[in-house]
C-alpha cells in the first residue's frame, strides 16, 4: 500500500477502459469515427492534440489495451532515432513471428525533427507499428507534413466541470484512489477544484489529493474538505467567482473593449487573472478583438496586442500584466471600426454558397493560349503598381466586401478597384 500512495492519484486513477475514460464524447461517443474504427480492427495511425490532463495518453493505453497490442511509451524530448529505430526492430519481429501490433506512443511529438519522424514512417507504412502522436501543438503546423499525412488527427477538448467532478468523485471513491480515507467534501469544493482547474483533469486530481494529505482529522475522524481548503490547494484564490460569474465577466470585458471604457476593461481583466483566470485568455481575446472593433481604423492596436500577447508568455507575472494593460488601454481608446469581420463574414458566406467557383483564365497556373480567356495577365509592377483587370469568378465579379468606415485612419483609404482605371 505505502508504494500504491507514493504514486500520484492521477496516474492511480488513469482510466483503464472507455468506460471509465471522461469527456471527449466527440471522440469516444458510441458512434464516432475512432469507436468504429477499433470496433471494426481498421484505426490506423493517430495524432492527437489538445490541452494538458485531457485524456491523450490515457486514450492511446485504451485503444492499445482493446486491441491487445504493445504499448511503447516515448518522450519526444528524451528519446531521438536510436531508440525508435529498437522499438520499430521489436515491433516488425513480434509481427512477423506472433502477429502481434505494436502501438507506439509519442508524447510531445512535435518536438521530433524531420529526421527523427522520417525513421518512423516506412514503419508506419508497412504496418509494423501504430503511431499514436500526443502534443498540445497543433500538428497541421508544428509537425512534418509527411508524418501528419500518414495519421488520422483528433483534437482534444478542455474537460467540462461535470466530467471534471465526476472524477474527483470516481477518485474519493475508489479503493486504488482515496476510498479508504475517511473524506466529506462538500460540492462547493469540488466545483471549484473543477473551475479552477481549467479543463485540466491531472491538475484537479492532484489539488484534490493535495488537500487530503495536507488535511488533519477533525473530531469526528474524518477529513473535512470545504472550498476553502481547496483554494488553497490549486493556489488560486476564488474570490467568490463561480462559472456563470466567470463567462459573465469575459463577456463584460469583451464589451468594455469595444465601447472604449479603459477603466472598465483593465478592472475586468484584472478581476478574471486574481480569480484565477489564465492571462493569455485576456490577451488572445484582447488579439481578437483589436481586428474585430478597431481594425482598420487603427492597425497598429493588432501589432500591440499581438506583441502584448508575446511579451506575457515570455516574462509570465506580473511583470508581463504590465504589456497587457498597456495593449488594453490602447485597444479601448483606438478608433474603431468592424469593417475587417463584415468583409470577412461577407467573403465566408460567398464561399460557401456561391456556385461558380471557376478562377479566370488570365489567373490561373497556366494561362490558357487557346484565345478563351479574358486577355493576358497584367503584370501590376508595368503599370506604376496598380492596374485594373477581372480577379474574381465572372458570377462574384461585382462583390463588394470591405467597405472603409469613416473612422481613425480608415477613413483616408481609397479603393483602388473603383478609383482607377
Amino acid at each position: 500500500m505505502e508504494n500504491i500512495k507514493r504514486i500520484p492519484l492521477a496516474e492511480r486513477m488513469r482510466p483503464k477502459s472507455f468506460e471509465q475514460f471522461v469527456g471527449q464524447e466527440h471522440i469516444v461517443g458510441k458512434n464516432s469515427l475512432l469507436v468504429r474504427a477499433i470496433k471494426f480492427g481498421t484505426l490506423g495511425s493517430c495524432i492527437f492534440y489538445g490541452p494538458p490532463g485531457t485524456g491523450k495518453t490515457t486514450l492511446a493505453n485504451i485503444i492499445a489495451n482493446s486491441m491487445s497490442a504493445n504499448f511503447v511509451r516515448l518522450n519526444a524530448v528524451t528519446s531521438g532515432v536510436a531508440d525508435a529505430k529498437k522499438i520499430i526492430d521489436k515491433a516488425r519481429a513480434d509481427k512477423d513471428m506472433f502477429g502481434t501490433d505494436t502501438f507506439l506512443m509519442l508524447d510531445e511529438c512535435h518536438r521530433w525533427n524531420k529526421a527523427q519522424s522520417d525513421c518512423v514512417l516506412q514503419a508506419i507504412e508497412e504496418g509494423w507499428i501504430f503511431f499514436i502522436g500526443s502534443t498540445t501543438e497543433n500538428p497541421y503546423t508544428s509537425m512534418t507534413r509527411a508524418i501528419v499525412s500518414r495519421c488520422r488527427i483528433f483534437e482534444f477538448k478542455p474537460l467540462s466541470s461535470k466530467d471534471i467532478v465526476k472524477s474527483l468523485k470516481r477518485a474519493l471513491a475508489s479503493e486504488d484512489g482515496l476510498g479508504n480515507m475517511p473524506v466529506e467534501i462538500t460540492d462547493d469544493a469540488l466545483d471549484y477544484f473543477a473551475f479552477a482547474s481549467g479543463g485540466d483533469n491531472r491538475s484537479a486530481l492532484n489539488a484534490l489529493e493535495l488537500a487530503v494529505m495536507t488535511s488533519k482529522l477533525g473530531k469526528d475522524k474524518k477529513i473535512h474538505i470545504t472550498r476553502e481548503e481547496a483554494e488553497q490547494s490549486i493556489d488560486r484564490k476564488a474570490l467568490s467567482l463561480d462559472e456563470d460569474m466567470y463567462y459573465d465577466m469575459l463577456s463584460a470585458f469583451c464589451k468594455s473593449l469595444r465601447g472604449c471604457d479603459v477603466e472598465a476593461a483593465l478592472y475586468y481583466s484584472m478581476r478574471l487573472i486574481k480569480a484565477g483566470c489564465d492571462p493569455m485568455i485576456i490577451a488572445r481575446r484582447l488579439v481578437a478583438h483589436s481586428s474585430e472593433d478597431v481594425g482598420m481604423a487603427d492597425s497598429n492596436a493588432l501589432l500591440l496586442a499581438t506583441s502584448a500577447m508575446y511579451a506575457l508568455e515570455k516574462m509570465g507575472q506580473p511583470e508581463g500584466l504590465i504589456p497587457l494593460s498597456h495593449a488594453i488601454i490602447y485597444v479601448c481608446e483606438a478608433e474603431k471600426s468592424n469593417s475587417v469581420v463584415t468583409a470577412m463574414h461577407l467573403a465566408q458566406s460567398d464561399a460557401e454558397n456561391a456556385i461558380d467557383n471557376h478562377v479566370p483564365n488570365h489567373l490561373k497556373n497556366h494561362p490558357s493560349t487557346n484565345g478563351d480567356g479574358h486577355g493576358k495577365y497584367k503584370y501590376p509592377h508595368d503599370y506604376g503598381g496598380y492596374v485594373k483587370q477581372q480577379y474574381m469568378p465572372d458570377s462574384l465579379k461585382d462583390r463588394v466586401y470591405y467597405t472603409p468606415s469613416q473612422n481613425g485612419r480608415e477613413k483616408n483609404i481609397v479603393r483602388k478597384k473603383f478609383n482607377k482605371n
